[in-house]
């Protein structure tokens, strides 16, 4: 809401996960959002770069449309795959983290993603994550239990509002995703950990309920409330992320705070290698670093943008070539004089549209591809998602 209470103007339509379809996106004219980082126990995938493209190019647009956009991509720099691969590689698991996100920063700045509001890390809040584990035990949804801190689902009416998913469903992607269902301390499977002990070559810090380190869910509640405040316009990530990760980190935060969390829930969906998610555990990884080797950053854009982002995507190599084709075609058109949107209606009316629609960029490019055929300057459009034709 703005000053006097009343909410903004329509700025977009966006799909929020939360209530299973597209509606109206009203920010005040400073837009908050949130997107879930990486954890740097390695390098960049399409998978990473898929997801943190869908935010630029919506940051894009909204500053298009005359917002001031504010978007925190924290990093997750103690966690358990990290410590893990720390613990393989004989190395110190900060270290570890510091060649890992520098590595990733630079990708993503060669692929053009605009600068991040904030990148805070984990290891930066444990007095803000002590702090809000403590108001959570206050206001009594959480419990200590074999030098843990627990979270209380059953005290949540509303555990299950992001995901809409059943028990069952539940407890598998749990089983799946690190939640620990079957450990002997929760009171119940679902339960999730606020505050647990460190193994003896896991970092530590002194806290009520004993030395130990933060679980995985508590670190982004007490970032997201640090750096934006207690509601955010739009949080995300990948979609593999809505449960457990979001719904865990919704139900804390609003056990707390008593305020909605997030007004939209934007996710985006995975890219695929061989039929399955691309990801670190199952190593069938296309690298950001290795596609810029031979590759335009601006083609890597096309690529991943003529998927719309609620879609999966099975990665092809040929996507490549299509895209550079693209690119080739909307360079030729756009030499000589350079105009500007506005001597550009209706095209630029047309590209605006279908943006609003849900970042639909499928459509997007189409429509540039028509104008390129035409022989038209498509250059500050191409400008609008990201691409210098130049």
């Amino acid at each position: 809401m703005n000053d006097n209470g009343q909410l903004g103007p329509v700025a977009m339509r966006i799909y929020d996960t939360a209530t299973q379809g597209v509606k109206d996106f009203r920010p005040n004219k400073i837009v908050k959002l949130y997107t879930c980082g990486i954890t740097p126990y390695d390098s960049a995938h399409l998978g990473h770069a898929a997801t943190y493209l869908t935010y630029d190019i919506l940051q894009r647009h909204l500053r298009d449309k005359g917002y001031e956009t504010r978007c925190v991509r924290n990093i997750t720099d103690v966690d358990d795959d990290l410590l893990a691969k720390a613990r393989e590689l004989d190395v110190n698991y900060l270290d570890l983290a510091a060649f890992e996100v520098a590595k990733f920063q630079r990708d993503m700045n060669a692929l053009g993603l605009l600068a991040c509001y904030g990148e805070p890390r984990a290891t930066s809040a444990i007095h803000d994550i002590l702090g809000f584990i403590a108001m959570v035990l206050e206001a009594g949804y959480a419990y200590t239990a074999g030098g843990s801190v627990y979270f209380d689902v059953s005290s949540f009416e509303r555990f299950g509002q992001i995901s809409h998913l059943s028990n069952s469903e539940m407890l598998a992607l749990a089983k799946e995703r690190g939640g620990h269902p079957e450990d002997p301390y929760k009171e119940d499977p679902l339960d999730f950990v606020l505050w647990q002990p460190s193994l003896d070559d896991e970092p530590s810090w002194d806290s009520l309920w004993g030395p130990g380190r933060p679980g995985w869910h508590i670190e982004c509640s007490a970032l997201a409330l640090r750096e934006l405040g207690e509601t955010i316009d739009i949080h995300g990530g990948g979609a593999d992320l809505i449960f457990p990760h979001h719904e865990c980190e919704t139900a804390q935060s609003e056990s707390v705070t008593r305020n909605q969390f997030a007004k939209h829930w934007m996710h985006v969906a995975m890219v695929k290698l061989g039929g399955e998610k691309m990801s670190k555990s199952l190593g069938n990884l296309v690298f950001v670093s290795d596609l810029l080797k031979e590759h335009s950053a601006a083609a890597i854009r096309l690529a991943l943008i003529n998927n719309h982002y609620r879609n999966s995507m099975e990665w092809q190599p040929e996507m490549m070539d299509r895209a550079e084709e693209r690119l080739d075609s909307w360079k030729k058109s756009s030499v000589g004089k350079k105009l500007s949107l506005s001597d550009q209606e209706p095209f630029a009316v047309r590209i605006r549209e279908l943006l609003d629609d849900d970042l639909n960029t499928p459509s997007v490019l189409e429509v540039i591809d028509e104008e390129a055929n035409k022989g038209v300057n498509v250059t500050a459009a191409a400008g609008l998602l990201g691409i210098s034709l130049e």
